[in-house]
């Protein structure tokens, strides 16, 4: 960690100019999560064409990995799941994805319940359905 910049070794690699986390005073400030894997372009859930357009996804598959690669950036910066205390969730298709979607945050979240809002975007910048962005406390 340089002084109150974190990447994690275990996170997927940022896609553009910024670290996985800051830490200001006690507070944890995550940048946006997605599911990809890390050292790899693999996106669990997601079939890709040759022009890596999305052919299908699986919005569940997508939840497990973001929700996991958060834990990662959380642990490797001091913190864990259970000092999340905000979640900012952006969506590309809320219709078809924020029944499971919701389910599963139900199930990640049932005994820390930290203040949540969740938009539907138009995109992202990876072909992928689901981002995360957290605070947390240290």
């Amino acid at each position: 960690m340089n002084n109150d910049i974190l990447n994690s070794s275990k996170a997927p690699e940022p896609v553009g100019a910024y670290p996985h986390a800051r830490k200001v005073g006690n507070l944890l400030f995550l940048s946006g999560v997605g599911p990809r894997e890390r050292g790899t372009k693999k996106i669990p859930g997601v079939e890709l064409d040759a022009d890596r357009n999305i052919i299908s996804y699986d919005i569940e598959a997508q939840c497990h990995s973001v929700f996991n690669n958060i834990k990662n950036i959380l642990e490797d910066a001091g913190s864990s799941w259970d000092n999340i205390v905000d979640v900012t969730v952006f969506l590309t298709n809320m219709k078809d994805d924020f029944k499971t979607y919701n389910r599963l945050y139900a199930d990640y979240f049932k005994d820390n319940q930290p203040c949540r809002t969740t938009m539907e975007i138009n995109c992202l910048p990876t072909p992928i359905g689901i981002e995360l962005k957290v605070i947390a406390t240290i």
